[in-house]
């Protein structure tokens, strides 16, 4: 293990630093980002790293942000085999007659999961939240509880649902914080963003009617790096944003709640983005496409050796000033031929600052044949003492 460690360190010399950083370190100057709002967390999607918080912890409404999580169930449960996006839902009278932001659906009527899904991200449909909960675990209030303990396993202990829709009703609250945990948490479905991106579309009922819907989420056209997001407004609760944008190779959550008017909760998301992408980096410190200089050990295989390469990119996200120390861990499995290109044969551990922040599985980059009899008799004769 120690060689494939040191071919690794040597690998990525351009990714071994020295250093720290202390991302909670936010400055009296830049306390101002999210002015207007009662509270804002500025998140990296991909390690959980804070950078930015203002009260982010501080109980509030947050209106259809509570959105977040009702998608997170649905994609889950497609992702589990549960709901398929082409399955169909005929709509309760209960959930057609939602009030607030609706895209006016027929009861008794079917729609498609991905329909329904796609209303919700686009123009934040009450009544297509309600109809997915009911169809998924059978009532909203079933649906609710499912929402709550998904909270709690991503440890979003700042947050109570009381609904799937946001509309108000006592008690439910969350915090900055929680909101960035959770959005961070839905974007890694990949077919969120099939449906976040879309500005303008028609909604096609079957009884031949079309809502036209239009993104609630106004970043889409002002901030070229926004690619999702979800609103929310309620006089309670006030304007409230949570969104993602991807720069390179850096994606950032901003959560915003409690702006005083929609104007100021956009710019309050511009700011921290602007911040974070100015100031932060995601620096590349694996590459999916470079063989490892050392090729694994293979028995029982006409190759006795055969070339390796992680699975993927690794990054480790810091300031751009900062040079945190990066080592890794090598774990590899007991290679037996036959291997197919691709299969798995161990894992690559890196640690920042000495804590583990990420694991990459090694595979194989190229396939090894099993010995027939007569590679066996030829490596035989080849070791045969002269």
């Amino acid at each position: 293990m120690k060689k494939f460690l040191c071919v690794l360190l040597a690998s990525a010399a351009a990714a071994t630093f020295a250093g720290g950083t202390n991302f909670h370190n936010i400055s009296h100057a830049q306390s101002g980002l999210a002015e207007g709002c009662k509270s804002a967390c500025l998140m990296d999607a991909r390690s959980g790293e804070v950078v930015f918080e203002c009260n982010a912890k501080e109980h509030l409404p947050i209106a259809s942000v509570c959105k977040v999580m009702t998608l997170t169930l649905c994609f889950d449960a497609v992702a589990e085999g549960r709901l398929g996006l082409d399955d169909t839902v005929t709509v309760s009278e209960h959930a057609a007659g939602m009030g607030g932001s609706q895209v006016f659906l027929q009861g008794g009527s079917s729609y498609s999961v991905s329909q329904l899904i796609k209303s919700i991200i686009v123009c934040s449909a009450n009544d297509s939240c309600v109809a997915l909960s009911e169809t998924i675990s059978g009532s909203e209030e079933n649906f609710v509880a499912a929402m709550n303990d998904k909270a709690e396993k991503l440890g979003c202990r700042d947050t109570l649902f009381a609904n799937c829709t946001g509309l108000p009703k006592s008690p439910q609250y969350s915090c900055a914080r929680d909101v960035a945990v959770m959005f961070a948490n839905l974007i890694r479905h990949e077919e969120y963003f099939d449906y976040s991106k879309i500005w303008l579309e028609d909604f096609e009922h079957p009884d031949d009617r079309v809502t036209t819907m239009t993104n609630t989420n106004k970043l889409l056209r002002s901030y070229p790096a926004c690619d999702g997001g979800k609103t929310g407004f309620t006089n309670e609760a006030g304007f409230c944003l949570a969104a993602t944008a991807d720069k390179d190779n850096l994606r950032l959550v901003s959560v915003v709640l409690g702006g005083g008017t929609s104007d100021e909760r956009l710019e309050g998301a511009v700011n921290l983005f602007n911040y974070g992408f100015a100031n932060y980096t995601n620096k590349i410190v694996l590459d999916g496409t470079v063989n490892l200089s050392d090729e694994l050990p293979v028995s029982k295989g006409k190759k006795e050796s055969i070339k390796i390469r992680p699975e993927r990119n690794s990054y480790v996200f810091c300031a751009k000033n900062d040079h945190p120390e990066i080592t890794f861990n090598v774990v590899t499995e007991r290679a037996v031929a036959p291997l197919d290109k691709g299969e798995e044969v161990g894992k690559i551990e890196v640690y920042r600052d000495g804590i583990l922040c990420d694991c990459v599985p090694l595979v194989c980059a190229e396939s090894a044949p099993a010995a027939n009899y007569l590679d066996n008799l030829r490596k035989i004769a080849d070791n045969w003492p002269l």
